[in-house]
């Protein structure tokens, strides 16, 4: 029988004590890291009143100059969508012409409104 398998016990003592002073230098930077305030405190005082926020709000609001929702922000586009000007007949007529000027024989089965 070999002794592989079996560890001195003062090996396991000086283990034991190296994993306990790691975990405690660990711990005692943690606590000195929480002690720095990040960012520093800094008092807010405000120059308006909450009357007057509240009425640049409704105004911002009713120029339209919040965004909607979260995914418009900070885009306006979505919110001034653009406009067509022609009808549905004819976007319909145009997608025709086009299907028909570009048609591959082979695909005879997917045009659409022939």
């Amino acid at each position: 029988m070999g002794m592989s398998g079996c560890r001195n016990p003062l090996e396991s003592i000086m283990n034991i004590k190296k994993i306990s002073a790691a975990v405690f230098l660990l711990s005692l930077a943690g606590a000195v890291l929480a002690e720095a305030p990040y960012p520093e405190d800094t008092k807010f005082v405000s120059t308006k009143t909450r009357a007057e926020v509240i009425a640049e709000l409704a105004q911002a609001r009713a120029n339209g100059e919040l965004p909607i929702n979260d995914v418009s922000y900070p885009d306006k586009a979505i919110v001034t969508a653009p406009v067509s000007t022609k009808t549905r007949a004819q976007v319909l007529e145009e997608l025709k012409q086009y299907q028909q000027a570009h048609a591959n024989p082979g695909d005879a089965d997917m045009m659409f409104l022939r």
